[in-house]
């Protein structure tokens, strides 16, 4: 197998403040891997054999409940660490990992998590400030699903998704990966009705326009409105 070459990852946030042989010896037990459209990466509760980073893509993490019902717990963009269950103290993988779209990935063995994270400090704080984010992130969606309307609830999903991979367009900040309404509402426990009913309101007041999978922000203010409860159009 041809040596990974430490440009992939120099820069890349769970890397920052490694020197370049540090780098090379992290990348010297990863793998390349390659995950097409809608392939699962991993499953919910498999054996965590491996942990990744997203070199290219989008990856759609999703939980069952005990109910059956699909949540889509968040989405991992390029540059970001995932599936690293070692570091929740897990031996299995919390939820599934799906590509969103083609996907390229580093992939080490989990089994190895203690050693590089003991050896390169920096890679473990780097993880854990992660980790530790997401925890937070997950709790205040939390406090979302009990405490605000739908409509609050899908105006900060959106809003989170234009933050983390927002392009801009001539029309608004394009979410830059393929989703659909039922997306969004597994994003926000919604039903697809009134997520349909919902943005088919908002794109008649040119807050967002959607269709074939992509969803514009055309007016980011207003949908902050949405968010907080201040505009009652």
């Amino acid at each position: 197998m041809p040596r990974l070459d430490a440009s992939l990852i120099a820069g890349l946030p769970p890397f920052e403040g490694l020197q370049r042989d540090e780098l090379e010896k992290v990348l010297a037990s990863a793998r390349s891997v390659r995950f097409a459209a809608g392939t699962a990466i991993f499953d919910q509760e498999a054996e965590a054999e491996s942990f990744f980073v997203l070199l290219d893509g989008h990856v759609r993490v999703v939980r069952t409940t005990p109910e059956g019902q699909q949540v889509i717990v968040r989405y991992i963009s390029e540059g970001e660490i995932f599936g690293i269950a070692a570091a929740l103290g897990r031996t299995t993988y919390p939820a599934t990992a799906v590509a969103a779209v083609d996907c390229v990935a580093l992939a080490w063995p989990s089994v190895l998590w203690p050693e590089l994270s003991s050896r390169f400090p920096s890679l473990g704080a780097n993880t854990y400030k992660t980790v530790g984010s997401r925890l937070q992130d997950a709790h205040t969606r939390v406090i979302e699903m009990s405490t605000e309307q739908v409509e609050q609830r899908v105006a900060h999903a959106l809003l989170r998704l234009v933050k983390q991979t927002g392009r801009k367009t001539e029309e608004g900040i394009e979410i830059d990966f393929p989703i659909t309404r039922q997306d969004i509402a597994e994003m926000t426990g919604a039903t697809l009705h009134t997520i349909s009913r919902l943005l088919s309101a908002w794109e008649e007041q040119d807050i967002v326009k959607s269709g074939r999978k992509r969803v514009t922000v055309c007016d980011p203010h207003r949908l902050m409105l949405k968010a907080e409860s201040r505009d009652k159009t």
